[in-house]
């Protein structure tokens, strides 16, 4: 098994709920944590955006992630939302045997 934490952005607390709790029930993430307050400074259709945003940090397998990112995109607001996996080089024995259990 190849851990990974899946890394998207939204623009409510609502949608970072969905998003997470659609996951999690589903058995597609172990868990998700949403961090809230971040800035986010990008260009978008040729101009500067500067907006809130929530952060969401999903942790999943490298299996899931396609589907992981299909139910991003079905659910997601945004035309283009930022998904990326990062995969987790080294971690607790213990977590990632529950991360395994939790969405096996």
């Amino acid at each position: 098994m190849t851990a990974i934490v899946v890394l998207t952005t939204v623009d409510s607390q609502a949608l970072a709920q969905q998003i997470a709790v659609e996951l999690v029930e589903s058995k597609q993430a172990a868990c998700v944590n949403i961090l809230h307050g971040v800035r986010s400074i990008y260009r978008w259709e040729g101009k500067v955006c500067d907006d809130m945003e929530l952060v969401l940090l999903i942790k999943t397998r490298e299996e899931h992630f396609e589907a992981v990112r299909s139910k991003i995109k079905q659910l997601h607001t945004y035309q283009c939302p930022e998904i990326l996996a990062v995969p987790i080089s080294a971690a607790d024995p213990a977590f990632l045997q529950w991360l395994n259990q939790q969405t096996a």
